[in-house]
């Protein structure tokens, strides 16, 4: 029996894998291999919601990118090293800063979730990168996008277990659904990167108070959104984060 025709009573979440090198444990002359991973809070985050997350393999075979996409009932993207801002169309970044592996597996399946229309949703990297996908770019630094008069900028790095400042939520968009019409939640924060320039069909439904974007959608799919924070890590203490991963997991049932 193949596994696309076994019934399964938790929807099945793809996730794709944090690429990383790994160093120590074995003897100097053996190589370790790099390692494809995932955070064990967002996998617990998708289980509480009621889904089965399966780790995907980081692979350019677009047979088994299309084989994830038909098996899968809902795809997450989670954060990590920064998109190539080559994707549109700026040269010279530090390459310390990417992962053009992640970058390959990443566009092809984002691309191919978005014409299956079926449930996405992304954290940090994830959602610049959905971003780009749309046609989109990022600011690659936001410190440099300052405040809006008579206001300092938040804390945007390093605060992941706590909440680290306010978000307000429009009104009406699938982010709103999701956090119970809630007009401003409380995020953790960890990013020097954000969404831009919005790509096409791209809206922007959430803004930090300071001015820097926090999360997108695209109204016209059935279930895509992105938020900049890390609900992962805050779902346990944060009503709102856990409330992320149920409307995200219910939309993949």
């Amino acid at each position: 029996m193949s596994v696309s025709s076994v019934s399964h009573a938790r929807p099945l979440i793809g996730i794709a894998p944090r690429w990383g090198h790994k160093t120590g444990g074995l003897a100097d002359f053996e190589r370790l291999s790099p390692e494809e991973t995932i955070a064990h809070c967002f996998t617990e985050g998708i289980i509480d919601a009621g889904g089965m997350p399966v780790l995907l393999p980081l692979t350019e075979d677009e047979s088994v990118i299309d084989d994830a996409v038909a098996m899968c009932d809902g795809f997450a993207v989670p954060g990590g090293q920064d998109v190539d801002p080559a994707r549109w169309g700026v040269e010279g970044y530090d390459p310390k800063l990417l992962c053009p592996e992640r970058d390959a597996f990443e566009f092809a399946l984002v691309n191919r979730v978005l014409a299956a229309d079926k449930p996405l949703f992304t954290t940090c990297r994830g959602t610049q990168l959905l971003n780009v996908v749309c046609g989109g770019t990022l600011c690659m630094d936001v410190p440099s996008l300052g405040a809006p008069e008579g206001m300092t900028q938040w804390r945007h790095t390093g605060i992941l277990t706590t909440p680290a400042h306010p978000v307000n939520v429009e009104e009406g968009s699938l982010l709103s659904r999701c956090v119970g019409g809630a007009a401003q939640i409380q995020v953790n924060s960890a990013h020097h990167c954000c969404v831009g320039r919005l790509g096409e069909g791209v809206r922007l439904t959430g803004v930090a108070t300071d001015g820097v974007p926090e999360a997108i959608e695209l109204p016209d799919k059935r279930f895509c959104l992105g938020v900049q924070w890390h609900p992962e890590y805050t779902w346990p203490v944060l009503e709102s984060d856990r409330g992320l991963w149920r409307a995200f997991v219910d939309a993949c049932r």
